[in-house]
């Protein structure tokens, strides 16, 4: 059990931090964290390999990843911090559960922070052939580590655009294929359920491949509860974010694959090589729509980029003011922690360079390691959520300002489904890997951070 320092320190850890996200703010950013670039191109080989059934591998993932929020938003209304699950964990079990949790997913949105500078630069050099990739990597880089390191309040309006321009596509998008749907569109005759008849195509195995990627389509959700800490009021934005997720999820996941399986068959060449969205566009006669999707694709990597440039450097500083990580990180000038927006974007150009220098080793290695990363955190949030939400009924129960369904048996839930999600994973080819490096890694910390924990309990306070 942590001992009462550890219960006080993330409470107050935010202190030299700014509040410059203002409630806007806030709900685009849990708008927009929903419609990421894995929706737009990626579900492309869910699609191929579960048929139309990718709808209800949407759903189940949905509403698994619709727990884990609720019970990230019960602990992040009661307590506010820019640690997030990370100082939850510490609270919870202590502080190696913190430590893992933490540096964990700040290595995840590190690499992240690379490979989507990479997928935007390739976009552009596709309009602007003979320009150097590297270019466009470095200049993303800059204009948004310069945009975090100047206010958050500047991270809020990047990100609340960015949010805007996303949310409006795919809203669009769903109108059209609504109409296409309906058979009113003018041009285009509805399909009715003709690409639905065959709902299973590969069985079993093909729904477990649609559902394994379905499930990592939804990072970065968390980012709301992260920002929240820096809002003018944290605990009204995380309750609002929380509340709305679930016809977030609804609609723009399983809402628009139902319109992309029923308007393209599932074996569609193009669905894989162009990505859904530009092939059910095509299909109805929108003129352009490959070059439509890349803006859109580009405008949510950079979305995407800018939100974990400031996630990772909040992680990082969040953990060194807990004592966690080298005091360098946890220096604040401005209400910005800039040594950690600094370093956090120079380890991204890392895994950049490393995708040019070593592609096929210590670059395919890295992926490997971060690619369970999520599901680590989500099982984290679960067991801290148990043991915090006794813990606040008894000491604090004005704090349950947002409160988790049918506790505990929706958590024991979430937990049975994050469980089948590590066994899925052990029996695919693809993603065992993944799991093992993952596994390895996380138990690394875990290790670290115990021994540490042990160290520091054997001094005098």
């Amino acid at each position: 059990m942590p001992s009462s320092t550890t219960e006080e320190t993330p409470q107050r850890q935010d202190a030299s931090l700014s509040h410059g996200l203002k409630q806007r703010h806030l709900s685009m950013i849990a708008l927009g964290g929903v419609i990421g670039a894995g929706l737009f191109v990626g579900s492309g080989a869910g699609i191929a390999a579960a048929g139309p059934s990718i709808v209800v591998a949407y759903a189940l993932s949905g509403l698994l990843v619709m727990l884990v929020m609720r019970m990230l938003g019960e602990m992040s209304a009661a307590h506010p911090s820019s640690g997030s699950f990370s100082a939850h964990a510490e609270r919870a079990i202590g502080p190696w559960a913190g430590f893992t949790v933490g540096w964990a997913f700040w290595v995840l949105l590190c690499t992240v922070v690379g490979l989507e500078g990479i997928g935007a630069a390739h976009i552009v050099t596709g309009w602007l052939p003979g320009t150097p990739q590297w270019m466009w990597v470095a200049l993303f880089v800059v204009v948004l580590c310069g945009a975090n390191l100047a206010a958050v309040k500047n991270f809020g309006e990047f990100e609340f655009w960015f949010a805007a321009l996303k949310v409006g596509a795919i809203g669009l998008f769903l109108v059209l294929g609504v109409l296409a749907v309906a058979g009113v569109l003018p041009g285009t005759d509805s399909p009715g359920t003709t690409h639905l008849a065959d709902f299973l195509p590969h069985g079993g195995e093909g729904l477990v491949v649609g559902l394994l990627a379905s499930i990592f389509a939804y990072g970065g959700l968390e980012t709301v509860t992260i920002a929240a800490a820096e809002s003018e009021d944290p605990v009204r934005g995380v309750a609002s974010a929380v509340r709305t997720a679930m016809w977030r999820i609804a609609l723009f996941y399983v809402g628009s694959m139902a319109v992309v399986v029923t308007l393209v068959p599932f074996d569609a060449r193009e669905i894989v090589e162009d990505g859904p969205y530009v092939a059910t566009l095509q299909r109805i006669g929108v003129d352009g729509a490959g070059q439509v999707m890349n803006v859109v694709i580009l405008v949510a990597l950079l979305s995407a980029m800018n939100a974990n440039i400031y996630g990772s450097s909040r992680i990082a500083y969040s953990l060194v003011r807990r004592g966690l990580g080298p005091r360098a990180l946890g220096r604040v000038s401005g209400g910005v922690p800039r040594v950690a927006v600094l370093v956090s974007c120079a380890v991204g150009l890392v895994c950049v360079l490393l995708s040019r220098w070593r592609p096929d080793d210590v670059f395919a290695w890295l992926l490997n390691t971060v690619g369970a990363v999520i599901l680590v955190v989500w099982i984290f949030i679960a067991v801290s959520q148990l043991r915090l939400r006794r813990r606040l009924e008894r000491e604090s129960p004005e704090r349950l300002a947002v409160r988790m369904w049918a506790f505990p048996v929706l958590t024991w839930v979430a937990l049975a489904g994050m469980a089948a999600v590590f066994v899925l994973m052990a029996r695919e080819p693809a993603t065992r890997v993944q799991l093992y490096a993952t596994g390895g890694m996380t138990a690394a910390l875990a290790a670290v951070g115990y021994a540490r924990q042990r160290a520091r309990g054997r001094r005098p306070v």
